[in-house]
């Protein structure tokens, strides 16, 4: 059998240096709360990663949006695609909507690229 991989793997944990490459825009599945969706990338891999616009999640896209250096209070998710930012990659275990247990790959800790040590490029 053939098998061909068209995928990078997911980043593993620890810090890296990523740049935007896609975005995504939608609204969450069970309360209707609209996101944004971005792909996180370099060279060694991607992680995916959703900002709520919620106002709980207004202090993570505040951080977010520091470190890609946009600091206006209203701007175009189009803008994003081909920022780079430092991230930390993450597993994180949850409850969903229906009690289920998941656990997700996660970027947290968002600094701007040229701030964090790293040997990954793109």
């Amino acid at each position: 059998m053939k098998v061909k991989i068209n995928e990078k793997p997911f980043l593993p944990d620890g810090r890296h240096v990523v740049q935007i490459t896609e975005v995504e825009e939608g609204k969450s599945e069970n309360k209707d709360i609209p996101f944004f969706n971005l792909r996180l990338e370099n060279g060694e891999g991607f992680v995916n990663q959703r900002f709520y616009l919620s106002e709980p999640g207004q202090p993570i896209l505040a951080g977010f949006l520091k470190a890609v250096g946009i600091d206006k209070p209203e701007f175009d998710t189009k803008e994003l695609k081909g920022k780079s930012l430092s991230v930390e990659v993450e597993e994180r275990t949850y409850e969903d909507a229906e009690g289920k247990e998941k656990t997700i790959k996660q970027a947290t800790n968002f600094q701007p690229a040229g701030k964090a040590e790293t040997s990954n490029r793109f």
